[in-house]
This record gives structure tokens, C-alpha cells and sequence, in this order.
């Protein structure tokens, strides 16, 4: 028998406001513990909450571009639990009308294009941190009262790949909009996923579970295949699945019983009493729908249009906000485009990465006057390609005029003819063999040869005038 994973997720997105969801305090990360609290977010008695209207609007941005259905009516309600971290011993929270319904998010699968069907938007208050040490349990109450954002998407994944593939789409989506800095190790972006189980072709819903406790998207895709995995183990053992919560642990590689299904909260909701209810005009929600940003499937389509990318090249480029708007800064002033794209994809994304460089500083890092003119070089055969890789790095750290870096160190292309020849003919000496088996029609065995007269001349020969010039030589002597 054949199993089908089915798969939701909730995602909890913190909003960047200056201050929190219904008071007055500042939500800097990394503030010494319990600095960033005051009566309102702790819950002292007498104290009564006022929305954030800035949390309001970036949630309203946030449904809108995910196309949902903005509500009119809205109200707030306390979710009640108790625990160490909450203070109130309840959580403000949305439950039977929340900010948005019925939205939808395309992801790109290994079979097409698949939509996935967003369930409901709502906002809530942060709870508090927990610090476990060996002796004790210490609580942090800085986030309490941050602005979430709960994304709950309908179980239309079935696989890890395609929830880490939405989980991108999402991240690139909110970084668009600029409504959170999606960081995962702060805590500004957090997921938990149902997951289950059942033969394929059926319709009927497995035994879900529920995980938490996973810190990035390569966690998220881990777990769900450990619990696959483990899932699929037990069924065709024939063990029941139990329905519960399991916490991923990252050193393991495993899944753990946090609690099972009787052990599970009942949140008792009610309406927020300090909280009233309150309407969002149509021509509010029209005016939030006007002023969305061009968001990145409709930027991937245009640039594939406008600059004859594929849709790969086109879709890696727009994943990141920087990096497109660095591409589209740079391609006013070079064409053709696909070179700026290889160049991001490959070795500056390749520097970025390797030196943990934020790319909303590659305008900086690089800036776009110097790739140009490196390309430039590179067109205009004063430097190879494999010159130009060399020198990448040291535009980079110094930001010297490429042009200069070539003058400074003697790196331009050999474009001499005779220059040329007196190396092809050493390695034409030296490489009988390979001579013999060009000869036969070998074609790798051209590059080969290639590749030692690039060897020899430190990559300053001109790669195209040397294969043309034993090309030649060949014939001429074959």
C-alpha cells in the first residue's frame, strides 16, 4: 500500500511595529530580559489594552497579498490557558472572526504549479520566553505582547519539499511587503504542522500530529521526514497512530511525545472584553489593496518577460526583495540581462552566503557600477571569465574600479596571436595523446587541451582565440 502524507501548517509571523500589539512598549530584540514590559503586557490589574493600529494595517497587507477575503467586522478574544510564560493567564487572540478567510498561496512542485488554500489570517499577542537551565526555569517577558500574525494554511501539502517550497513563498512574500524581518533565530518567524497519513487515492483524513519546535526551514523539512517516516513505520506494522504533539529535537533528528490528545488545552474563548468590536470600510480594504507592492510571483513573470529569463532564473532572482532589485538596477545599464543573473546566482551569491552577508546589503558590498564594469571587461576580452572570478573578491572587500585591479596585478586576457601560439605548441607537445584523441573526435579532450594552455597562462589566454588556434593547428597538421 501506498501512503500519502497530508499536511497544514501554522505559521506565526512577528509584524515589525515599534511598539507592541496594545501598549506602548518597544519590540527590540536582544534587550536585557524583562526591560521591554509595563502594567498593559504583564496584565496588572486596572490596566486596559489599545490596538496597534500599525499591527492592524500590516496584517490587512499581509491577507490581501495572499488573496484573501478581508473581513468588515472584527473582534478580539481571550484564549485562556495557564502557563509560566503568560502572565494574564490569558492570550489576546482572534477566534470566530478573524482578520481574513479563504486566501491562496501557488507554489512550484516537481509535477506544475499547485495552489495551496489559505484557511484563516488572524492576529494575536506574543506570550513570554521560558529559559531552562539544569536547576531552574526562568522566564522572559520582553515578547509578551509582540504582534503575531497566525497564517493557518488548509492540509493541502503532501510532502516535506512542498511545505519548505511554501514556506519560501511565504518568507519572500512578507519580506515584499516589509511588514517583519522573517528571522526564524529571533523568533520573528515560527511554524507548527499537522501531519498525517493515509492511503493514496483516499479522501478520508488520517490520525494527525502536531510538531513544534522547529527553528528553520531545514528543521520543518527534517521533521516532516522523520514523521513520515515514523508514521508509515507504525501504520504498516498495523499500530494505531495516537493523536498528539511531538517537539523535534535538531540533535536527534527525532520527534518526541510533548503531550497526547488528552493532555491537549481547552481554550475556553470568549469576547475581549476591553477590546470592542470594530468594522474596516470597503474602501479601506480597496485602498490597502491598491497600495501592495509588486509582489514576487508577478515580479518573476514580468522579468522573464522583460529580460528573456527562464522561469528558473527569473523565480531564484525574485525569491529575494535585494537581490531583484539589485538585478533590475544593474540591467537598466547592461544587457544582456542572463549575464547580470548568472553572475547573482553563481559567485556573488556564492561570497554573500560564504561571509554571512545580509543581502539587503549587496548594493554596498558590491556595488553595481563595479559588476558592470567587470562584465564589461569580460565582453570586451581584457579579462576571462575565470580572471573575473579571481578578481571578485577583491572589488568586493576594497571597491576599486575593477579596471584598475586588472592594470594593478597584469591580469589582461593574452589576445596576441603569437604569444598564444607559443603555448599551444608546448601543450601540443606535451599532450600527444590527447592530441590523438581529439583527432578521433573527441570532444572533451579538446577542452583538455584548452584548459592546460589556460593552466599555463594563469587564465589570461583568450579561451575562444585558443580553441580556434588548435582548431587550426590540427587540421593544418592532421
Amino acid at each position: 500500500m501506498i501512503y500519502e502524507a497530508v499536511i497544514g501548517l501554522e505559521v506565526h509571523v512577528q509584524l515589525k511595529t515599534a511598539t507592541k500589539a496594545f501598549c506602548g512598549c518597544a519590540t527590540e530584540f536582544g534587550l536585557p530580559a524583562n526591560t521591554q514590559t509595563c502594567p498593559v503586557c504583564l496584565g496588572l490589574p486596572g490596566t486596559l489594552p489599545v490596538l496597534n493600529k500599525k499591527f492592524l494595517e500590516h496584517g490587512l497587507r499581509v491577507a490581501l497579498a495572499l488573496n484573501c477575503t478581508a473581513a468588515n467586522y472584527l473582534k478580539f478574544d481571550r484564549k485562556n490557558y495557564f502557563y509560566p510564560d503568560l502572565p494574564k493567564d490569558y492570550q489576546i487572540s482572534q477566534y470566530d472572526k478573524p482578520l481574513a478567510v479563504n486566501g491562496r498561496l501557488e507554489i512550484d512542485t516537481e509535477t506544475g504549479k499547485k495552489e495551496i488554500r489559505i484557511l484563516r489570517v488572524h492576529m494575536e499577542e506574543d506570550a513570554g520566553k521560558l529559559i531552562h537551565s539544569s536547576s531552574a526555569s526562568l522566564v522572559d517577558y520582553n515578547r509578551c505582547g509582540m504582534p503575531l500574525l497566525e497564517i493557518v494554511s488548509e492540509p493541502d501539502l503532501n510532502s516535506a519539499a512542498e511545505t519548505y517550497e511554501y514556506l519560501t513563498q511565504l518568507k519572500s512574500i512578507l519580506e515584499y511587503l516589509e511588514v517583519s524581518d522573517c528571522d526564524m533565530e529571533k523568533g520573528s518567524l515560527r511554524c507548527d504542522a499537522n501531519i498525517s497519513l493515509r492511503p493514496k487515492g483516499e479522501t478520508k483524513l488520517g490520525v494527525k500530529t502536531e510538531l513544534k519546535n522547529m527553528n528553520s526551514f531545514k528543521g520543518v523539512r527534517d521533521a516532516l521526514n522523520y514523521e513520515i517516516s515514523r508514521q508509515e513505520k507504525q501504520l504498516r506494522a498495523g499500530t494505531a497512530i495516537v493523536q498528539e504533539t511531538r517537539l523535534w529535537n535538531e540533535e536527534q533528528q527525532k520527534t518526541f511525545t510533548m503531550r497526547t490528545k488528552e493532555e491537549a488545552h481547552d481554550y475556553r474563548y470568549f469576547p475581549e472584553p476591553d477590546l470592542v468590536p470594530f468594522t474596516i470600510s470597503d474602501e479601506t480594504i480597496d485602498a490597502a489593496i491598491k497600495a501592495l507592492p509588486e509582489l514576487p510571483q508577478a515580479k518573476k513573470q514580468r522579468l522573464a518577460r522583460d529580460y528573456t529569463l527562464s522561469e528558473y532564473d527569473a523565480g531564484v532572482i525574485c525569491a529575494d526583495k535585494h537581490i531583484a532589485l539589485y538585478f533590475e538596477e544593474a540591467a537598466k545599464h547592461y544587457s544582456p540581462a542572463k549575464n547580470i543573473c548568472n553572475w547573482l546566482m553563481g559567485d556573488i551569491m556564492n561570497y554573500i552566503n560564504t561571509h554571512r552577508i545580509e543581502t539587503k546589503a549587496l548594493k554596498e558590498t558590491l556595488a553595481v557600477k563595479n559588476l558592470i564594469a567587470m562584465l564589461e571587461l569580460i565582453d570586451n576580452n581584457i579579462i576571462s571569465g575565470k580572471i573575473a572570478k579571481e578578481i571578485l573578491p577583491e572589488i568586493i572587500k576594497t571597491g576599486k574600479d575593477p579596471e584598475k585591479i586588472v592594470q594593478e596585478k597584469n591580469l589582461s586576457q593574452i589576445s596576441d596571436t603569437s604569444q598564444l601560439e607559443t603555448f599551444i605548441d608546448e601543450v601540443l607537445r606535451e599532450q600527444a595523446q590527447v592530441v590523438n584523441d581529439v583527432r578521433s573526435g573527441k570532444e572533451k579532450a579538446m577542452m583538455f587541451l584548452v584548459g592546460q594552455v589556460m593552466k599555463k597562462t594563469r587564465g589570461k589566454a583568450n579561451p575562444q582565440m585558443v580553441n580556434t588556434i588548435i582548431k587550426n593547428k590540427l587540421e593544418t597538421n592532421s
